[in-house]
């Protein structure tokens, strides 16, 4: 990577005419001076078209048809050149410093692929709503190597999962990742398909800086929480289905991932049936899995699938 790399911010839109134009602001204020501003509206029924056309050539505007957040990611990043790509939730904000920390944490290390950080939680009008303050330096990272513990289904206990807003990757490295599966029955993939395979492809770097706000709204607010536990059916069942789609697609791009698709897939099986039935297009992608894997493997598949059905709380 050139030691003046240009950062493409791809921001992923959907009916969020409210919040777009604070996001695109934001990714067009940043004080690293080589960056562009990838704007991809997936298919709005709102007037949010009007405001990507109000900024003229300041953005480079990629109108589709609605297909979910994954053909957003993919069509964000065949439309970018930049050298690292950083993504943002059309709802959310970077702070001006973004794309200068992330590219003086990567700098000219070839061995990593990828940048996370945590966000700010805020309010609707960005006013920040975190109950315990989170100590961070903008001057502090760790250096991660997940690869091996990643593809063997393991999890590293303490890592700080981001969302997307907090995912930046080098251009080698999501060319290996992207396109991700956005056809019918692949829709619910999301920025867990990105994160996942990074850490098992690449060394990487979380920053100690709250670089993005992620902005608390009705649609979004059950996200704070990531585990399943406590959390109503619906949430629970769309986790599942989440986990049954990464192990699937995941196992299917990369064969390296095998004990992780195994993993995910269990975990899927599991919460999804302690909540009811399993939709007929889940039961099939279970089934075509299943059928690829050793019996002891499938074995220990429903294993894990029954201590998850025992674990989660049914409503």
């Amino acid at each position: 990577m050139n030691s003046n790399p240009k950062v493409s911010i791809a921001i992923n839109n959907y009916n969020y005419a409210r919040f777009l134009s604070q996001a695109i602001d934001s990714a067009l204020s940043q004080t690293y001076p080589h960056v562009e501003v990838i704007v991809v509206d997936d298919g709005s029924t709102d007037n949010s078209r009007e405001v990507i056309a109000s900024y003229g050539d300041k953005i480079l505007p990629v109108l589709k048809e609605n297909g979910g957040q994954a053909s957003a990611f993919n069509a964000g990043f065949a439309a970018s050149k930049g050298d690292i790509v950083c993504f943002l939730d059309a709802d959310d904000t970077f702070i001006p410093e973004k794309a200068e920390k992330v590219v003086e944490a990567l700098g000219d290390r070839p061995d990593l692929g990828w940048c996370f950080h945590p966000l700010k939680f805020v309010d609707e009008k960005l006013v920040e709503i975190n109950d315990k303050k989170l100590k961070t330096s903008p001057d502090l990272f760790r250096e991660y190597d997940l690869t091996q513990l990643t593809k063997s289904g393991r999890f590293y206990k303490n890592f700080p999962y981001p969302s997307t807003s907090g995912l930046c990757l080098k251009r080698s490295l999501l060319q290996q990742i992207l396109p991700m599966p956005d056809k019918a029955g692949s829709t619910l993939l999301n920025d867990a398909f990105l994160i996942f395979s990074s850490l098992g492809l690449s060394k990487g770097i979380v920053l100690d800086k709250e670089l993005s706000l992620y902005r608390v709204h009705g649609k979004n607010a059950n996200a704070i929480g990531k585990e399943t536990k406590g959390k109503s059916k619906d949430y629970q069942k769309r986790t599942a289905k989440i986990n049954i789609l990464l192990g699937y697609w995941i196992g299917v791009k990369f064969s390296s991932f095998y004990e992780f698709s195994n993993h995910m897939m269990a975990t899927g099986m599991g919460v999804y049936l302690r909540n009811g039935e399993m939709d007929a297009e889940f039961k099939k992608l279970v089934k075509n899995h299943l059928a690829t894997v050793k019996p002891i493997d499938k074995l220990k598949i429903y294993m894990r699938a029954f201590y998850n059905f025992v674990k989660n709380p049914k409503y």
